[in-house]
């Protein structure tokens, strides 16, 4: 883990002479979506409807950082060490370097077990509720690809995740997109374990018109799909 973090920081300190003045503007902004339940990657979380509140400020030099956040409405998912239900919450922190048509990322993912006691927030031990990932994407046109490592917390097996997205359709309003992920079988598989193992975990398209978006994902691994509403504001 000590040799993941090193690499992170090198990653971040060599991008940070590429950030460019094209990104978005520069200040804050805000936002909140609305959606029927939560799905990242092919894996639903929470089981509830939920409440997504997001704060950006980007820096001149287009360096943007983030916070976003995933609240379920309702207390129904269950505790791996106590078999207590909990309602799921999210706080994400985020830096993006763009360069171009590519970016990297570093995000703090911290999903806390509301069951547990004495949580805290930045513990990145293997008993914590932090994983960080350091991210790779390029966006050009109508494609994008997403390349991404888990570096540091109690993912010890560093799981990764690689996603290619297209937009076929853009006409009257409405757009569509068709997205492919590929991820370590034992973090996005939904199987457990520590399979290493490269597998696809998160096929499905996206249909969005003005502020809403309706989503169908399905994870081949857990032989799971959604079908997900999103409201933004």
């Amino acid at each position: 883990m000590k040799r993941s973090a090193k690499l992170l920081a090198l990653a971040v300190a060599l991008f940070a002479g590429f950030g460019t003045t094209t990104a978005q503007a520069e200040g804050f902004k805000i936002g909140a979506d609305v959606v029927s339940s939560y799905v990242w990657r092919g894996t639903e979380f929470g089981d509830s409807p939920a409440i997504q509140p997001s704060l950006n400020y980007t820096f001149k030099n287009g360096v943007v950082v983030g916070a976003w956040g995933s609240y379920a409405l309702e207390k129904n998912t269950v505790s791996s060490t106590t078999g207590d239900s909990y309602r799921y919450q999210e706080v994400d922190l985020s830096v993006t370097i763009p360069a171009g048509p590519f970016s990297l990322t570093a995000v703090d993912y911290y999903v806390p077990d509301l069951t547990r006691t004495n949580i805290k927030a930045f513990d990145f031990s293997k008993t914590g509720s932090n994983v960080v990932e350091l991210q790779g994407a390029y966006a050009s046109g109508d494609l994008s690809l997403l390349a991404a490592v888990n570096v540091a917390g109690p993912d010890t097996n560093n799981a990764k995740y690689f996603e290619a997205g297209y937009k076929f359709y853009n006409k009257d309003g409405y757009s569509a997109k068709g997205v492919a992920g590929v991820g370590s079988k034992y973090f996005y598989g939904g199987v457990g374990g520590t399979e290493e193992k490269l597998a696809l975990v998160n096929t499905g398209i996206s249909v969005a018109k003005d502020r809403y978006t309706a989503s169908y994902v399905y994870n081949p691994i857990s032989e799971k799909s959604n079908l997900v509403f999103m409201a933004s504001f």
